[in-house]
């Protein structure tokens, strides 16, 4: 049976769709022939007429009726599926062609006086050709489907992957359909927790109870568990794939109905289940009032708009109809990548891609100015943190001083809404990068807190965000792929996770509930421990921890923590109208103390004088614990003598905005 189904498809694939339509005609005229015969037999006792009469008196009127028959059906579209792809929707479209013919037949039959066909032989002929026709092409599409499978497997040597499916709903039934169309799989069963719906079958596939799958797994020697749950609670699926995740087999799943319905994948693209589909939270609904304020008419630029955050913002913003959407950005290849993609989604648009440096006061400003921009959305930052512990200098330029300059030019331009996006890592840093981040958040609430300020300023602080740049989930994702050993960094150490979409729609909520300075922070959930991360992440993949793939601890790098926190001083926080975001007050200078050691650490940081730039740090951000090797470097470097350099003044970006501030 199976070569029979092969050599029909391959046969099928060998004609024109003209000869399959021509081929099928001829079919049909026969089943017509078939089914007149039937209803002759079964509502006139034709055997008792002979053939003599039946050529003679009947034969002029089934020939009309078959001519009739299969000009309804070439005229109301029977001919056009794919026969490969039918299924039950066909019985509707050719019961309403056969109930046509039946209609026509019926007034043709009273309009003439004399009509030799009794209507009992009408009636059985219109049920008997309803009935061969659907069963003759299901059978067709049967035999294609399972010749394509069988003709199509990409590997002939190597057996079908053996599938489980858990869940045996409406999306369930919906993947056995297009599973049927896809080489290389062959479904076993369902797993359900519903009893109403246990043991009872779908496509012909039993359905068991979840108490059994260790013992299906072993007996049918199963491959793969698919999850056919798109609508259930992340809670919900966390417990599933943590109860999955220890049996030796794969687990994959399908898009939410959230990717379905907007048209991001179909139903059919499985993929392998994730670590985000664990460390996913149950995500609070956006406020649409606040979502849309500082974005919606309006004109707004992103900076950074080619990073993990600032790409996300872009798309977001874009979604929300802003009058005018400014990309800001250094990487050439990371601006042309957004700016082209979102051509493509969101036509309708305007969008400006520029290329500029956050550091390039005159050509931000005029920017800002020549759009008119009404919202910034501050992303542009380093964020690696070993990269700025070497580099501390750039760290300090781009996350500190880029960050004044591009606060300064957004007033300048008489902005009304600047948001900065910050870090957990800004909270008693140990590191350059969080300590940089604290003062940048030290910029902005100086500024917002200066007389007849004119831009409503907002901080918005969050952890790390699945799938950026700097998150561990892609580097140890790209490590279990090429099979080499995941390499964490300490076995204690712990962070805080969120997706990027609901970390930016937070952010975009939190800015537009900013008074003056504010510092929001996320509610981030619970920590995961990196080590734990690591062994799910090997599980997932269907490998064995320390078997298939090894966990090396490599120590901490330098400025690393074990722990992040969220704030300075868990008391000085309250809620706000957001149940997920967060106000916090925290210390903060004035300008006219902060400006004089801005300075100072600017010149610094331009003549690279480390350890003297570790101890403005400090002093900006006395909770700023540097990494004992950092120190042991800069005091080898302070016993070394430099050249006398002007630590005061501004430099020239700063003097540019001294009238305009």
């Amino acid at each position: 049976m199976k070569n029979l189904a092969t050599d029909l498809y391959k046969s099928n694939e060998s004609i024109s769709s003209r000869q399959k339509r021509w081929l099928l005609v001829i079919i049909d005229i026969l089943l017509l022939h078939l089914s007149i015969v039937i209803a002759l037999c079964l509502g006139y006792r034709y055997f008792q007429l002979g053939l003599e009469k039946f050529a003679d008196v009947y034969w002029p009127y089934i020939f009309f009726f078959i001519c009739l028959k299969i000009s309804l059906f070439h005229f109301l579209g029977i001919y056009r599926p794919i026969l490969r792809f039918t299924g039950i929707e066909f019985i509707s479209n050719i019961s309403r062609v056969t109930i046509y013919a039946c209609i026509i037949q019926v007034v043709i039959s009273f309009s003439l006086n004399y009509w030799p066909l009794p209507k009992s032989v009408l009636i059985i002929d219109i049920l008997s050709t309803l009935f061969l026709a659907i069963a003759v092409r299901l059978a067709i599409s049967s035999f294609l489907a399972s010749g394509n499978l069988a003709g199509r497997n990409p590997n002939p040597n190597r057996p079908h992957e053996r599938l489980l499916i858990y869940g045996a709903g409406i999306s369930g039934s919906q993947l056995v359909d297009a599973l049927k169309q896809e080489p290389g799989y062959q479904i076993v069963a369902f797993i359900d927790d519903s009893e109403v719906l246990q043991n009872r079958t779908i496509r012909n596939y039993r359905i068991y109870p979840s108490e059994q799958i260790s013992k299906i797994i072993s007996k049918e020697k199963i491959d793969t568990m698919i999850l056919a749950m798109p609508s259930i609670s992340k809670s919900r699926r966390r417990e599933i794939i943590e109860q999955l995740e220890k049996l030796p087999i794969a687990i994959k799943t399908i898009p939410s109905y959230n990717e379905i319905l907007t048209n991001k994948v179909s139903i059919n693209e499985i993929r392998r289940v994730d670590v985000a589909d664990l460390l996913g939270r149950e995500e609070v609904l956006p406020e649409p009032a606040l979502l849309s304020r500082n974005v919606i008419n309006k004109s707004v630029l992103v900076t950074g708009a080619g990073g993990s955050i600032g790409s996300e913002l872009c798309r977001q913003i874009a979604n929300l109809e802003p009058a005018c959407l400014i990309l800001y950005e250094l990487n050439e290849f990371a601006l042309y990548s957004i700016d082209m993609e979102l051509s493509k989604t969101y036509p309708q648009v305007t969008r400006h891609a520029y290329l500029g440096n956050v550091n390039d006061a005159q050509h931000l400003t005029q920017v800002l100015r020549s759009h008119q921009v009404q919202t910034v959305y501050h992303a542009a930052a380093y964020k690696h943190v070993p990269l700025v512990e070497a580099n501390p200098s750039q760290g300090i330029f781009n996350n500190v001083q880029g960050t004044m300059i591009s606060a300064k030019s957004a007033m300048a331009a008489q902005v009304a809404n600047f948001v900065l996006i910050s870090t957990d890592k800004a909270v008693r840093p140990t590191n350059v990068m969080g300590a940089s981040k604290r003062i940048a958040e030290l910029v902005i609430q100086a500024l917002a807190d200066r007389p007849n300020c004119p831009t409503c300023f907002g901080i918005v602080r969050f952890g790390n965000v699945l799938d950026s740049s700097g998150s561990v989930v892609p580097h140890f994702r790209k490590q279990i792929a090429e099979g080499k050993p995941i390499t964490v960094t300490h076995p204690e150490v712990t962070r805080y996770f969120m997706s990027i979409p609901e970390a930016v729609r937070l952010v975009m909520q939190a800015g537009a509930m900013a008074t003056g300075g504010d510092v929001f922070v996320l509610e981030m959930g619970e920590p995961v421990r990196i080590f734990d991360l690591a062994e799910q992440m090997i599980r997932l993949s269907g490998l064995t921890p320390g078997k298939d793939i090894e966990i090396n601890i490599t120590g901490l790098r330098p400025g690393e923590k074990l722990f992040e926190e969220l704030l300075i001083n868990g008391d000085n926080i309250r809620p706000t109208k957001h149940p997920k975001i967060f106000s916090a007050f925290e210390q903060k200078f004035i300008w006219e103390q902060l400006q004089p050691m801005l300075t100072e650490l600017f010149e610094l940081a331009k003549c690279h004088d480390t350890p003297r730039l570790i101890q403005q740090l400090q002093i900006l951000v006395p909770e700023y614990k540097p990494d004992p090797k950092l120190l042991m470097i800069t005091n080898r470097m302070m016993a070394t003598p430099l050249p006398a350099g002007n630590l005061t003044g501004e430099s020239d970006n700063q003097q540019a905005l001294s009238s305009s501030v």
